[in-house]
């Protein structure tokens, strides 16, 4: 890892002076800067590098960024002649854009956080990087992840992996960042580039943009390559964008969709490519008959709820109380089907990669690595569920056949499908998740509140979209939109109502900690703690 530390050193040092305002940009508005000649990629990419030296290894210590891209201001150097020349390649033109560290980009290891990975520099692009690159974007850099995306044990701590360490949420550092797609959340949030990719398998990127007060899209399963990706199931996963804005987050997935041979589930792609920001239109959502899910019991949360449901009506939404049908078992299934998959998956992926840099060929072999190395990879959790996976058989077994068959039914067809066809509707709205919970080295993930739809919906292969609906007590939530298959420019239009109506961005404050103050010290007699007074 050497010469990646080397290489990013040197860019550190080369960050100019006094570089301000990169924290506050968004794709439309960096791209409107660049195109007006007041600044430039190089300026731009050196802003970021400064602020992730301060935020992200000092300062807070946000630990959201594994691995910098060490080409980076070269390649921001060619995306401005480029431009001179009058060649541009799109709205991500000298765009610094960051990838999760389970997507592949030449020039930079893959870990998945994990240690086996940590060699892992199989020098190729991703479908994902790939497209990214040629619309002139510039890979700023890797996010850390929760370990293996979260699925190496029950009792994880989202957001910590061996190689990356713990990334804290810049609203309140002792809270979750959530998972998988922590670093993602965190740097987007924290102005570290104006947007990333993350993954989801299930939740991996409505979570953490929820937490993070983030604009998320988890895509239909079927319109973003998984090619290259360390997988952990080719029913559910894909990778999406993360940004601050509902038309950042159509401009990448304009980018994202494509065909690729390596990933069957993407032959009919391309019938659904197009520009979805050039086509975006909130005045869209007058008339959508939208599907109310209720649930939580925050006061707090669910008055962030009333209003957004407000917002949408005040938008010309037409609003229907819904329910969910009985989906039991639907869960257990699914995890089955993981598993299952899993086991399958990421052997087909280690094959993939070099024998010189990953020692590791099969499952049973990360298993065995992990106890080798157990004091590094696993001081706080175990691989309860790698073991699980490791126990199932092929993906010829009836048991596997029968799992899939009925999480897809229960989400699907009696799922989402029922209720938007019950009562006619274009789409669900509900709450994507409650407040950060702390991030607990004892006992993993304590979460307890609200996930609305995002099992169903990922389990499905259905789109999913989170946009911010404020702060409870200093965190953000998000509002999620659900719909059919490939139905993403519905769920964009009625997103983009929603986030110009309500007018919510509230930018973190890097503060230590929301569990304090008077209501927990005591007003009378102990004067203000000192957190209170900042």
């Amino acid at each position: 890892m050497k010469r990646w530390t080397i290489a990013v050193v040197a860019l550190l040092l080369a960050a100019p002076a006094g570089a301000q305002g990169v924290e506050d940009a968004t794709i439309v508005s960096l791209s409107a800067d660049l195109a007006a000649g007041r600044t430039s990629s190089v300026k731009a990419v050196r802003a970021y590098l400064k602020r992730i030296a301060a935020y992200d290894r000092r300062g807070p210590r946000l630990n959201s960024i594994i691995a910098l891209n060490p080409h980076a201001l070269a390649e921001a150097r060619a995306m401005d002649a480029e431009r001179r020349a009058g060649r541009l390649r799109g709205p991500l033109h000298g765009i610094p854009i960051l990838l999760k560290d389970n997507i592949e980009a030449a020039g930079m290891p893959t870990t998945a956080g994990s240690l086996a990975l940590a060699r892992n520099d199989p020098d190729r692009d991703s479908p994902v990087a790939a497209a990214l690159k040629a619309k002139g974007a510039i890979i700023l850099g890797k996010t850390n992840l929760s370990e293996w995306a979260n699925f190496r044990s029950e009792r994880s701590l989202s957001g910590w992996s061996a190689v990356g360490g713990l990334t804290r949420n810049p609203y309140a550092l002792d809270r979750t960042t959530c998972g998988s797609s922590s670093g993602s959340g965190a740097a987007v949030a924290a102005g570290f580039a104006p947007a990333a990719i993350g993954s989801e398998t299930n939740g991996s990127i409505i979570c953490p943009s929820s937490m993070t007060g983030l604009v998320g899209l988890k895509p239909s399963i079927g319109l973003v390559p998984r090619t290259h990706i360390v997988p952990i199931s080719h029913s559910q996963d894909t990778a999406g964008p993360m940004a601050h804005s509902v038309r950042d987050v159509a401009t990448l997935l304009s980018v994202l969709i494509a065909s690729d041979p390596g990933d069957p589930a993407t032959a009919g792609a391309l019938a659904h490519a197009k520009d979805y920001a050039a086509a975006l239109d909130p005045a869209a959502v007058r008339g959508m008959r939208i599907g109310v899910l209720r649930g939580g019991a925050q006061p707090e949360l669910l008055a962030r709820f009333d209003a957004a449901l407000a917002v949408l009506r005040g938008a010309g939404a037409e609003l229907v109380e819904v329910k969910k049908p009985p989906m039991e078992g639907m869960s257990a299934a699914s995890y089955e089907v993981l598993q299952f998959e899993f086991k399958a998956d990421v052997t087909a992926y280690l094959a993939s990669t070099r024998p010189e840099q990953v020692e590791s060929r099969t499952l049973a072999d990360l298993i065995a690595f992990d106890e080798a190395h157990k004091d590094g990879e696993m001081p706080l959790f175990g691989q309860d569920i790698f073991a699980m996976a490791q126990a199932k058989g092929g993906l010829d077994d009836p048991a596997y056949r029968a799992a899939r068959e009925k999480s897809l039914r229960l989400a699907g067809k009696e799922g989402i499908d029922a209720m938007l066809a019950a009562d006619r509707l274009d789409l669900l709205v509900t709450v994507s998740y409650g407040p950060a919970w702390p991030s607990d080295t004892v006992w993993g993930d304590q979460y307890e509140g609200p996930s609305g739809s995002t099992s169903p919906a990922a389990i499905a292969g259905y789109p999913h979209l989170t946009v911010p609906m404020g702060l409870v007590r200093g965190l953000p939530v998000g509002l999620s939109f659900i719909g059919a298959a490939f139905s993403e420019q519905t769920l964009l239009n009625a997103g983009l109502a929603y986030e110009q109506a309500a007018g919510i961005r509230q930018k973190p404050d890097f503060r230590p900690t929301v569990d304090t103050g008077p209501e927990l010290e005591g007003a009378a007699g102990g004067g203000q703690s000192p957190m209170a007074s900042r």
